[in-house]
């Protein structure tokens, strides 16, 4: 049997949506599959192992509010083909700056004197220390050498950024006389105090640690790594004010107003935006960041700073709805167990469950919120997957578990068509 032509193969995948080369990919990979009995079946099987690797809507039913595997906080920002006066004063007419418009609000809501934007809360951490402590000490303790997902190893990025490490105090216990010490050593040359979030994990028992009102005491300036992106501790954009399950979580406000000069913190955690990473506090700070060569290797583009922009005047606005991340964490559970109900009844398929969500993305470690939703026997988590759109459950005890809670209320419907086809 002579096998097919390429392009004629890839001509009969049309229907799949894929544009042509890829098309053209998926049927030289059949055919040199060697058997070409089913050379159509395997072309249009690559076709549509091809389309699943894009990027595709989900929906998150794990609990997890922040699944960094899920890209995080949803966001919800669009914006039409155009211009924008990304660097233009619109006053002047005159070139102006990208740190006028996001940047501006941020420092606004964070009450800092001034604030830039970079693409992540690492590239946060990495500028300020080239910046400020280049070839110079860098106070931490060790206790918060701390390595977060992917790798990021806090004495590495120190590394990279030119920063010399100086560790203070013990695993377990820090005390501002170790910070004292280190700064008042000339051989540390100490340019600057760092406080860094210790993310996802916790030390428990015979510990001690210094707060940023104490570091603000040194005579070097403090920067305080807030990380999850906490605003304000109060929550005036939440109408019940801040939830139990937020209690002892840094803010940047309350960081800058205890003595730090400079927060840093990701944009996609608890802030509830896009990813990025937010530097805010003193101006003259802020400005050497914004001076250095790497701040423009680190600079996002006009989306995720329109994106910022939205979100952040959300925040002013107080209108913590408007913020997808604080309109799930608000919910209330007897809500949740209602649309549960909801989908039980209509697909006569799984058990309304409670269950607790978590904020995932390394915020909060052992926080749980009460949530509510349905329960299937055995792992369906492949078949759920498989679906359009594909629903991301877990798995705990043999059983499958779709929490309601990150779920938004418009894809009940899928919830439910998903469930009548495993019935």
């Amino acid at each position: 049997m002579r096998p097919p032509s390429v392009d004629a193969l890839a001509r009969s995948l049309a229907d799949t949506g894929l544009p042509h080369p890829l098309l053209v990919d998926a049927a030289r990979k059949a055919i040199a599959d060697g058997d070409l009995e089913v050379v159509e079946k395997r072309a249009r099987s690559h076709a549509h192992a091809a389309a699943r690797s894009l990027l595709h809507p989900v929906v998150n039913a794990t609990g997890v509010l922040l699944h960094t595997n899920l890209g995080r906080a949803p966001l919800a920002v669009s914006a039409d083909a155009a211009y924008s006066n990304l660097e233009l004063d619109l006053s002047s007419g005159r070139r102006g700056s990208r740190h006028a418009h996001a940047a501006a609000l941020l420092a606004r809501l964070c009450d800092a004197e001034d604030a830039i934007v970079v693409n992540n809360g690492a590239s946060a951490v990495l500028l300020v220390l080239a910046a400020l402590s280049t070839g110079r000490g860098a106070a931490v303790s060790r206790g918060e050498l701390v390595e977060i997902g992917g790798g990021f190893r806090v004495p590495e990025v120190m590394e990279q950024s030119g920063a010399i490490l100086v560790e203070v105090g013990t695993t377990n216990r820090t005390r501002l006389a170790d910070f004292a010490s280190a700064a008042e050593n000339p051989a540390n040359d100490t340019a600057l105090a760092l406080k860094v979030h210790q993310s996802n994990y916790r030390i428990v028992g015979f510990t001690e640690h210094v707060t940023v009102a104490e570091m603000a005491s040194l005579d070097v300036p403090v920067v305080a790594d807030i990380g999850s992106g906490l605003v304000d501790a109060a929550c005036p954009w939440l109408a019940h004010g801040p939830p139990a399950w937020l209690a002892g979580e840094p803010a940047a406000r309350q960081s800058l107003a205890d003595g730090a000069a400079l927060v840093t913190f990701s944009g996609d955690k608890l802030f509830g935006g896009p990813q990025a990473g937010i530097i805010a506090g003193r101006a003259d700070l802020v400005q050497r960041c914004g001076r250095h060569p790497l701040a423009r290797a680190l600079r996002p583009g006009s989306l995720v700073l329109n994106a910022l922009q939205q979100v952040t005047l959300a925040y002013l606005r107080r209108d913590g709805e408007a913020i997808e991340f604080w309109r799930m964490a608000s919910l209330a559970t007897a809500d949740l167990e209602d649309r549960a109900q909801s989908a039980v009844a209509e697909s006569g398929v799984g058990d309304v469950a409670h269950m607790a969500s978590v904020p995932g993305g390394g915020t909060l470690p052992g926080t749980e919120i009460d949530s509510c939703g349905v329960v299937l026997d055995g792992d369906q988590t492949g078949s759920l997957r498989a679906g359009s759109p594909p629903i991301i459950a877990r798995v705990s005890d043999n059983r499958t578990w779709l929490d309601l809670r990150t779920v938004a209320p418009g894809d009940d419907r899928h919830v439910i068509a998903a469930l009548k086809a495993l019935g």
